[in-house]
């Protein structure tokens, strides 16, 4: 398999405060890779740093045949590593079309503009019924679909997913993972961070559970789905649970 990214030894914090230790991982061309943990093991900040938005204190990341050593968002964005951030960050008063063309900002997105417009809709069909609508009147499963579509428009090679299931109903969160996997399909390469653990594993090739800034565990989600430190961690321990 074709190596799209890889993070070797990063290192980042908050001023004095450190928050990754050495982490360290990679995702494939066309694979979707999980990365797991509780709250503020530190996997969001790592997500910062994966795009671009935060600079790395040391380690090395690679984006294609690309090393990148500061904040550089809009390069990465111009270069195909895309980001959906947590919380949507949706303006609330612009329609769901116009927040979709905020996405196909860039040079190489605006010559495909019609075709991932028409790719968005198709993915999504409740947007195209609501492309006048404002944002903010959208429910919480519309809105998020709205905030991965934008993401979609930049044309991304690797679409990293920070948190796509939070505050959504149950339905909603498997018709999500349903559309990550056909956004695979699309060719496009997934990185996300998820705390939805059980149904994450279903859809992954490989995870990463992180714990306090490090990489714990690591391998082919099938198999950390039956893992007794994965159940123990996720379940209780003892549990007979299996993901």
């Amino acid at each position: 398999m074709t190596r799209m990214f890889e993070a070797d030894k990063v290192c980042a914090g908050y001023g004095l405060f450190s928050v990754l230790h050495d982490l360290s991982f990679h995702v494939d061309e066309g694979e979707i890779v999980a990365l797991v943990g509780s709250n503020g093991a530190g996997k969001t900040t790592c997500l910062r740093c994966v795009s671009g938005l935060m600079a790395h204190t040391a380690g090395t990341l690679r984006f294609g045949d690309w090393t990148y050593e500061a904040a550089q968002p809009h390069k990465l964005v111009d270069a195909g590593l895309v980001m959906v951030p947590e919380g949507r960050q949706l303006f609330p008063f612009m329609s769901v079309r116009d927040t979709l063309l905020v996405g196909s900002a860039t040079r190489r997105a605006r010559a495909h503009r019609a075709e991932s417009l028409e790719r968005v809709f198709t993915l999504f069909p409740k947007l195209g019924e609501r492309a006048r609508q404002e944002c903010g009147t959208l429910s919480g499963g519309e809105q998020q679909m709205v905030a991965i579509g934008r993401g979609l428009m930049a044309q991304p090679r690797l679409l990293v997913l920070d948190e796509p299931s939070l505050g959504l109903a149950p339905t909603m969160v498997k018709q999500l993972f349903r559309t990550i996997e056909e956004i695979r399909k699309l060719g496009v390469t997934v990185l996300l961070v998820e705390q939805n653990v059980r149904t994450v594993l279903q859809i992954a090739d490989r995870a990463y559970v992180v714990e306090n800034g490090r990489v714990e565990l690591s391998g082919r989600a099938s198999d950390l789905a039956t893992d007794p430190r994965v159940v123990d961690a996720y379940f209780g321990v003892g549990s007979k649970e299996t993901i």
